[in-house]
């Protein structure tokens, strides 16, 4: 997902103050904007339920 600098800065600084991971954060975004056109969103919910579950930094997708 492409942010600006600005908008980077500040998902890292809320998800710090809140204790998420930025990375999950921004997965879990793409995953929803993958799903965003889609006539049916099959799957959507599993899709992020993994991205939730997974640690971070890990290559669950």
């Amino acid at each position: 997902m492409n942010l600006s600098t600005d908008d980077k800065r500040l998902l890292d600084e809320l998800c710090q103050q809140h204790g998420v991971s930025a990375e999950k954060v921004l997965k879990l975004l793409a995953t929803v904007r993958d799903y965003e056109f889609k006539e049916r969103r099959t799957g959507v919910y599993d899709a992020l339920r993994e991205i939730l579950k997974s640690k971070p930094g890990g290559a669950s997708s």
